[in-house]
């Protein structure tokens, strides 16, 4: 079981986690639980090994309002062992200069406290001047989406984040069958 943590205040994060995201995980098999922001408690990032985090970019590079209000609670959580992959929503010609800056943000603090990141993304096809969200290769820290510009290119965007997720996590249909085996026994 994977844990996918989200904030949404226009519903566009959302939107793309209900409608898009989870039915690609489950085309690959592979078993999710969704959660935004303001719900989580503390044993939720104690419970898994894998996360998904997702983040959209308010304004001129501000978190978005639950991640914004869960941060310093954040900044405590011990993520040695833990494995994510970060995604964000951003407005790359509105918002140029900030672009995704939410997902460098929270990238910065999950690095900070020993996780590992994976499922970087490249900046290529993306028109902005400016991000907090690359890493030292030059690429973002995960999936770039922009709901308000390039839409259209957001299902594709998804599937083919989704397939390296699956590869870099080696979720091969063994793995996910001793998985469901070891639930089971639970």
């Amino acid at each position: 079981m994977i844990q996918l943590f989200y904030g949404s205040d226009t519903n566009k994060t959302h939107r793309v986690v209900q409608e898009v995201m989870l039915p690609l995980f489950e085309e690959h098999g592979v078993s999710i639980r969704d959660k935004v922001v303001s719900e989580l408690k503390p044993e939720d990032w104690t419970e898994n090994e894998v996360f998904i985090v997702g983040v959209p970019t308010w304004y001129y590079g501000e978190l978005q309002s639950d991640w914004q209000a869960y941060l310093e609670e954040l900044k405590g959580v011990d993520f040695t062992g833990k494995t994510i992959a970060i995604f964000g929503l951003g407005d790359q010609w509105g918002y140029d200069e900030w672009f995704i800056d939410g997902v460098g943000i929270l990238a910065e603090v999950l690095i900070q406290n020993g996780a590992k990141m994976i499922a970087p993304w490249p900046t290529e096809g993306y028109d902005y001047t400016a991000s907090k969200a690359l890493n030292s290769e030059g690429d973002f820290y995960g999936l770039a989406l922009d709901e308000d510009n390039q839409y259209e290119l957001t299902d594709e965007r998804c599937k083919k984040w989704i397939e390296m997720v699956v590869n870099e996590l080696h979720l091969t249909e063994k793995s996910l069958s001793n998985s469901k085996k070891a639930e089971a026994a639970e």
